[in-house]
């Protein structure tokens, strides 16, 4: 229990107080964020304070970018940290790989792709198909603007509309990404703080986490720096696809094997969770403000609160 009690301090669940979102993601290294609305909550999981405003206001002030991250997966960074961290994860074959299963082809993609971006402000999909003439439609635009996120020269800008919206860096952010050129600069740097927001972690875990081989991992692995576990019951209803359950490669620690389909019911779904000490004791889903739960068993106290913050944080 001792462990769990410390991962959860490391991953900001016992809810410290003054950090503001920008502060979160800088000390979590990347906040998943394929669903916004769950990215969102995972924000008012480590804060009393934090609402969606200021979430989007971090965002909307560049302090927060969102952009291909670890493992190729759309994330929350924080900007001082995209030099050297997207130089890390960046996936060029594989962008090439699924242009090509879209059927987008030439010499010239990367600059088809920035002169439809550059000078434009966010895009949505339909726009950015629009300027790009029939050279590609449907998830190759999408393809398309990852190709040029990895050399730095485009991120997402914030949903218009609830859709997500494509950005030439330079517009968002004041200059591309100038991407970390020292390798081993980046992986030191990596290591360190990943390790910050990752107790009892192993390189393996590192490795899972942001997509990169085992050997560099280990070439990236630091000393853990000294945790205080948490003292008090923590109760925290954690969204989809947390840091807390991705951040670690395996779950077997916080979630009893029995419960295990509950939780990952397969096809890629991976269900809110109720946190009680570090462990997963049942899941929850809400509909508008309104929460529902469903608890392992009966002993859950303090949901209630958690449940009326979920609304606290939505207002």
């Amino acid at each position: 229990m001792t462990v769990m009690r410390t991962r959860l301090a490391a991953q900001l669940l016992h809810r410290p107080p003054g950090l503001g979102a920008g502060d979160i993601v800088r000390h979590l290294l990347a906040v998943q964020a394929q669903d916004v609305p769950s990215a969102r909550l995972a924000f008012r999981a480590r804060s009393a304070t934090v609402t969606v405003a200021d979430v989007e206001a971090a965002w909307q002030a560049r302090e927060i970018v969102r952009v291909w991250g670890p493992r190729g997966t759309l994330h929350f960074v924080h900007a001082d940290d995209l030099p050297w961290l997207l130089a890390l994860t960046a996936r060029r074959t594989g962008a090439l790989r699924r242009l090509a299963e879209e059927g987008v082809t030439g010499d010239d993609l990367l600059g088809l792709i920035e002169g439809a971006l550059a000078g434009q402000g966010p895009l949505t999909k339909a726009e950015l198909e629009k300027r790009l003439k029939g050279r590609a439609a449907g998830q190759g635009i999408v393809h398309l603007v990852a190709l040029a996120a990895s050399y730095g020269l485009a991120v997402l800008g914030p949903l218009r509309g609830g859709k997500p919206t494509y950005v030439h860096a330079a517009d968002w952010l004041g200059a591309p990404i100038a991407f970390e050129q020292d390798r081993g600069r980046a992986l030191a740097e990596l290591g360190v703080r990943y390790r910050r927001a990752h107790a009892d972690a192993t390189p393996e875990d590192l490795a899972a986490w942001s997509g990169l081989s085992l050997g560099d991992a280990r070439a990236a692995w630091a000393d853990a720096p000294p945790y205080d576990p948490v003292d008090e019951r923590v109760v925290r209803l954690a969204p989809s696809f947390d840091e807390y359950l991705l951040g670690w490669k395996s779950r077997d620690a916080i979630l009893d094997p029995e419960h295990a389909r509950k939780v990952f019911p397969g096809g890629g779904i991976l269900r809110p969770v109720v946190l009680v000490d570090g462990l997963i004791r049942g899941t929850w889903g809400r509909k508008g403000n309104a929460v529902t739960v469903a608890p392992f068993d009966d002993d859950l106290p303090g949901l209630q609160r958690e449940i009326d913050d979920v609304a606290r944080f939505l207002r």
